[in-house]
């Protein structure tokens, strides 16, 4: 209950303080993966290995009376149910699931506070460590209870804290990285955001642009309308110019000249 129910709420107050739904999503959702396969896999090797338990003994012969046949094969007399359990000692489920919950809990915390930013925070390690050291002390609890072998314990240990492992990487960076802080699905959304906001921007260029190309086209337009007309102008001037000196003007100063170089004959004969 507490490898669950302690990360739960950890990860509730600090979306309280960050409003981060992805954070609390990917995070509620990590944690049940890895407690969920942890439990699959634990019980597996336990149903596969049959180790019994430290006290199998008295779960076989509950009144401390061993009892064998003619082959010297051990007759047990306690509950079948009772019997049963007491094959199911590797792994250890309860340090398993500990180290599962608990080791999610601390990669979880090491990610938020930035434990490997390169600055020497002891108070922050400590703060990380708190989590691992709760679940060790659950390991030992199974030994001294007589419940576990040690060998069953470690490899409980090993194998939460492989999965919570690999769970925590397939929602959030490593804790170590930059972006240790969140999950991959917030990253997402911005990189999305940003993307539709960059492809708003060039639609809005391209708009632009092509307003820019049919203003400059209606300019060029305009201005050879306007040279057509004055070219169209200055034809109509040299016309009516050739009009001007071809026509009864222009025998004028003819009439004059002619006049002038008769008159310079007579002058001579």
């Amino acid at each position: 209950i507490y490898s669950s129910l302690l990360p739960i709420l950890v990860i509730l107050f600090i979306y309280y303080r960050r409003r981060d739904v992805y954070d609390l999503h990917h995070g509620i959702l990590g944690l049940l993966f890895a407690l969920l396969i942890t439990t699959v896999i634990t019980d597996a090797i336990k149903n596969a290995v049959g180790r019994p338990r430290p006290d199998f003994f008295w779960r076989c012969f509950p009144d401390g009376k061993d009892f064998y046949d003619s082959l010297g094969n051990v007759i047990c007399h306690g509950q079948a149910s009772v019997i049963k359990e007491g094959h199911k000692s590797f792994p250890s489920g309860h340090t398993s699931l500990s180290f599962a919950g608990l080791g999610f809990l601390s990669l979880y915390l090491s990610g938020k506070i930035k434990v490997f930013d390169r600055r020497g925070h002891v108070g922050k390690l400590c703060i990380v460590i708190l989590p691992i050291l709760m679940a060790c002390l659950v390991g030992i609890s199974r030994v001294d209870d007589y419940r576990h072998h040690w060998q069953d314990v470690f490899a409980g240990g090993i194998i939460g804290f492989a999965v919570a492992t690999i769970c925590y990487l397939q929602f959030f960076p490593p804790p170590y990285s930059d972006d240790g802080w969140g999950p991959y699905a917030y990253f997402r959304m911005l990189e999305e955001r940003s993307a539709q906001q960059n492809n708003g921007v060039n639609a809005l260029n391209v708009q632009v642009m092509k307003a820019q190309v049919l203003q400059q086209r209606n300019e060029q337009s305009n201005q050879s309308y306007t040279s057509s007309e004055e070219h169209d102008s200055g034809l109509e001037d040299l016309e009516s110019g050739r009009r001007k000196y071809t026509g009864p003007e222009r025998r004028v100063p003819l009439l004059l000249n002619m006049s002038k170089r008769l008159a310079r004959l007579v002058r001579e004969v």
